[in-house]
């Protein structure tokens, strides 16, 4: 006499809980981070995780005045908000009819609104200009990190089964 197997509700349950499991894993994001990756192939040089109110900064010698450019953004959501602007002398890119200060030498720009929200950067990393991406204090050297090649910076929220691969 054979068998017939009839599933009972408690493996029906289990079945059910493990296909939930496996929905929410693939689709409810469980990190937030800042990628770097390039314009063309999408390669993705730098992912460090960051948070609401993470800073992210941008800092260069400018091309025409060869003095020092930081830039700060904020991260809200998936966007990065400009902050802050410092800067060692005026020229072309930089604010101009604006109220500044003065600190250490530097004239800073800190809007009361902020001047952009953007949800990518692009930036062409380059040796004379040596771009520096700033994030919450840690240093990364981003025209050796991407091989000087243009790159888009932006916030992504990341699935726990995006993380594990």
């Amino acid at each position: 006499m054979s068998r017939v197997f009839r599933p009972n509700v408690f493996t029906a349950l289990l079945v059910a809980a493990i296909l939930v499991f496996i929905a929410v894993a693939v689709t409810v994001p469980v990190e937030t981070v800042l990628v770097v990756e390039d314009i063309e192939t999408d390669e993705q040089y730098l992912t460090e995780p960051v948070s609401d109110e993470s800073t992210v900064g941008l800092e260069y010698t400018h091309s025409v005045e060869k003095s020092r450019v930081y830039d700060e953004y904020r991260v809200d959501d998936q966007t990065l908000v400009n902050t802050r602007m410092e800067f060692e002398s005026y020229g072309w890119g930089l604010p101009t009819g604006v109220d500044v200060t003065t600190a250490d030498g530097m004239f800073v720009y800190e809007p009361s609104e902020p001047i952009a929200q953007l949800h990518s950067l692009s930036v062409s990393p380059g040796q004379t200009a040596g771009h520096t991406l700033i994030i919450d204090d840690h240093r990364y050297d981003l025209v050796t990190a991407t091989n000087a090649s243009d790159v888009c910076i932006h916030v992504e929220q990341r699935s726990l089964v995006e993380r594990i691969l």
